[in-house]
């Protein structure tokens, strides 16, 4: 079974690794996490690493000001990525999660190499 790993992007520069299981035993997906306090600039630079390592990472917020911070870290990483002559897009959806036996909507910002 694939390991797949889910990063928590806090305010610090820091990038926790947790390990998951797979779903599917597919190739896993980078999945970050980025809360209201999350910093853009660091939220951006594991995108960017994510990007050229694995070619897609998801992003998954909940609230507002998640989704902002989320938005506001993508156009930073493409920024980054274009240096490097690296194009990237994003596709937005729903998704529910359940939170300490509570059902959540969250956003999913899939971001994938052009």
């Amino acid at each position: 079974m694939d390991t797949q790993y889910t990063h928590d992007v806090f305010a610090t520069n820091t990038v926790q690794m947790q390990p998951t299981a797979s779903p599917n035993d597919t190739d896993a997906v980078e999945i970050l996490k980025v809360s209201t306090r999350s910093r853009p600039s660091a939220v951006a630079g594991a995108i960017a690493g994510v990007i050229r390592d694995q070619r897609s990472a998801e992003i998954q917020t909940i609230g507002a000001g998640a989704t902002s911070q989320a938005i506001k870290a993508i156009a930073i990483a493409h920024t980054y990525l274009a240096a490097e002559h690296i194009e990237i897009v994003c596709v937005p959806s729903f998704m529910d999660v359940m939170i300490e036996n509570e059902e959540r909507t969250a956003i999913r910002l899939m971001v994938f190499r052009r």
